[in-house]
């Protein structure tokens, strides 16, 4: 296991910034997805921790070694960091063994290194096929395989399951995810699925023009976000206006909003301007009783399967989208329904 360090590290490519002074830092044992639109940075960030790009600023340090900084870099072949890319690049030529082999020792071939992460991959017997005997799900398994195999140091995964339908990336980055943590191995994976990073990761980084805005375990980038940008891109959101009379609880400050009081851990500091954001899976939605607090008028409801959305018009005018199990009964176009929001939200000032 190894921890890695980024500090402000930089990257140009003439006039355009790809990186602007990220940080990070990646323990022991770890797997951090870093989360971002396109042309944020993730991509050059991976190659600059690879050594595949020089650092224009900063430092890379691989526990407590800096593979990269100020007239320092190691060439990618002596920093024992691994990449699997989009498609596992694995010699058409080569056996499942000799494609997992493949850096590995003349005396490490001969143990049970190989057949181990095969294992580990769920590939267990598989050493004798050829790459093309494989289906992609399979061919990325062992392209897993082959970078866990030398044990380095940091491995990295360039968003390995994009390819791949649905039903099927599900499976694989689950057990992919299972064979990262049975070799204790560090990992960052780069990705634009936002799903896939706070299902997979232990700590998650969300990065916009070459900047990491926050990073952390992913349940607290998911409830607690820096900012609404981050809230808006790593989830759906609904912002609400509050009023500025607020009034302190035993479970932490409510609000008054066009959904009723709403409860926040904390009321930053500023100026009187406030908005609170609300996930759409804690807004409650119920038959109207004949003395609601806050009701709304259903617009639609969109069907995904396991959850459904309906969207709400309320009584300021606003819409929102609340997000419901999927065996619940759809209501009516046009229906009055009452809504309350549950659990924590958070709020930022405005200005």
């Amino acid at each position: 296991m190894s921890r890695l360090e980024l500090r402000g590290i930089a990257k140009r490519y003439g006039s355009v910034v790809a990186l602007a002074g990220a940080d990070l830092i990646v323990p022991s044992g770890t797997l951090l997805a870093v989360l971002g639109p396109s042309g944020c940075g993730k991509t050059t960030l991976l190659r600059c921790v690879a050594g595949f790009e020089r650092l224009d600023a900063g430092e890379i340090v691989v526990d407590g070694r800096t593979v990269a900084g100020p007239g320092v870099h190691t060439p990618p072949e002596r920093r024992h960091i691994v990449i699997v890319p989009q498609e596992g690049a694995l010699f058409p030529h080569l056996s499942v063994r000799d494609n997992v082999g493949y850096g590995l020792s003349r005396e490490e071939r001969r143990s049970d290194r190989v057949e181990e992460v095969l294992t580990l991959v769920g590939l267990s017997g598989y050493g004798k096929r050829m790459p093309h005997h494989l289906s992609g799900g399979q061919q990325q398994r062992v392209a897993v395989a082959r970078a866990l195999a030398p044990r380095p140091s940091v491995i990295l995964l360039d968003e390995p399951f994009s390819a791949l339908d649905a039903g099927l990336r599900t499976e694989l980055r689950r057990d992919v995810r299972a064979a990262l943590r049975a070799d204790e191995a560090t990992g960052i994976l780069v990705t634009h699925d936002q799903s896939e990073a706070l299902s997979v990761a232990d700590q998650v980084a969300v990065m916009r023009d070459g900047r990491v805005l926050q990073s952390g375990p992913a349940v607290d980038v998911y409830r607690e976000p820096a900012d609404s940008w981050v809230a808006a891109f790593v989830g759906e959101a609904v912002f609400l206006p509050a009023e500025n009379g607020a009034r302190p609880g035993t479970g932490g400050t409510t609000l008054s909003t066009a959904l009723g009081p709403i409860t926040v851990g904390e009321v930053p500091a500023g100026t009187s301007r406030l908005t609170v954001m609300v996930r759409p899976e804690q807004i409650r939605i119920a038959p109207a009783p004949v003395d609601p607090v806050v009701t709304a008028t259903v617009v639609g409801h969109d069907f995904h399967g396991h959850d459904a959305t309906v969207t709400l018009h309320l009584i300021d005018g606003s819409r929102i989208t609340a997000r419901v199990p999927g065996h619940t009964v759809p209501v009516a176009a046009g229906a009055t329904v009452s809504v309350k929001v549950e659990g924590t939200c958070q709020a930022w000032r405005d200005g």
